[in-house]
């Protein structure tokens, strides 16, 4: 299950999308402005993407039952990745469709008055929503670089927030920009262009965005950091107790954020009788559950014949 302040980020950018996306259509319709269009619909679809998110965040929270033994984590997952493609279709292929179909028939914005202060309201609310996303998000990489901890985040309902906060800022300068150089300067196509760039940006976060939860939702290992964590546990009990003699494979996949499976295959020295087999094995489950919590699902397995292997999940 994702943490609190990913429901924290979610439900702030739900809020603060509602509201531009309101004041983004009346300006649209009040003065004929393909990029404020384009706008009103990419806020529209961040809404219900964050709706979206919001439904997966709830979802994955379901406990394991007879059907689903490892229990719900990748419903996130799953809606992330619909959350992408929303983004890519509705957000960028409308905004795109929109500035081509002005471009080919170009007129002015009328009462441009009313696209500056709607701009410049919802920049203000997008900022309000970009800093609770990206105060959470730097909570969350510690030291690690911002683009090492996009890539390796394993919370999409974090990173989809912040890419679409940081995307909708880009918009609404794009906008801004936009609507300034027809109005002001005359230059009609300006506005058609600015809703075309605005459908590139969104068209680009999408594709990161859908990749990296496709991963995600594929399977992807634990953290580097994590493993070597568990191999270290693990060889410092062997020199401890001198009974492990090698560990054959550290295999681990995320069922959510905070939900990984561990599988862990050792190899004890002959003369080590099963009593004691036994009693490694649950040490050692019980030293990696307390320095990894976000282990749910172990199985530590002896190497050796599949009939007499010594098998323990927690």
């Amino acid at each position: 299950m994702t943490g609190s302040s990913s429901v924290k980020v979610v439900v702030a950018a739900l809020g603060f999308n509602g509201l531009i996306a309101a004041s983004k259509f009346a300006a649209a319709a009040v003065t004929g402005s393909a990029a404020m269009l384009s706008e009103a619909l990419h806020s529209v679809a961040d809404t219900g993407n964050q709706a979206l998110l919001l439904l997966g965040i709830r979802r994955a929270g379901r406990p394991a039952d007879e059907r689903h033994p490892f229990g719900y984590g990748k419903e996130l997952y799953f809606w992330s990745f619909v959350v992408a493609i929303i983004l890519f279709s509705m957000g960028a292929g409308v905004s795109l469709y929109e500035g081509i179909q002005k471009l080919k028939h170009p007129h002015p914005i009328e009462n441009a008055v009313v696209n500056y202060i709607v701009l410049g309201t919802a920049i203000v609310f997008e900022l309000g929503s970009t800093y609770v996303a990206v105060g959470a998000f730097n909570a969350a990489r510690g030291e690690t670089s911002a683009w090492a901890a996009l890539r390796g985040s394993k919370d999409p309902a974090l990173f989809t927030v912040l890419l679409e906060d940081l995307a909708a800022l880009a918009g609404l300068v794009i906008a801004l920009a936009g609507n300034l150089a027809a109005d002001m300067g005359g230059w009609l196509a300006a506005d058609a262009l600015a809703s075309i760039a605005i459908g590139v940006v969104l068209a680009l976060v999408a594709t990161f965005m859908s990749l990296e939860t496709k991963g995600l939702l594929i399977g992807e290992a634990a953290g580097r950091e994590v493993v070597a964590g568990v191999r270290a546990l693990i060889e410092a009990k062997a020199e401890a107790t001198g009974t492990i003699r090698r560990v054959h494979a550290i295999r681990t996949m995320h069922l959510g954020p905070s939900d990984v499976l561990a599988t862990v295959r050792l190899d004890f020295a002959d003369e080590v009788p099963a009593a004691r087999v036994e009693a490694i094995v649950g040490e050692l489950e019980e030293a990696i559950r307390g320095r990894y919590p976000e282990i749910r699902q172990l199985f530590l397995a002896t190497a050796g014949d599949p009939a007499t292997a010594t098998i323990k999940r927690s």
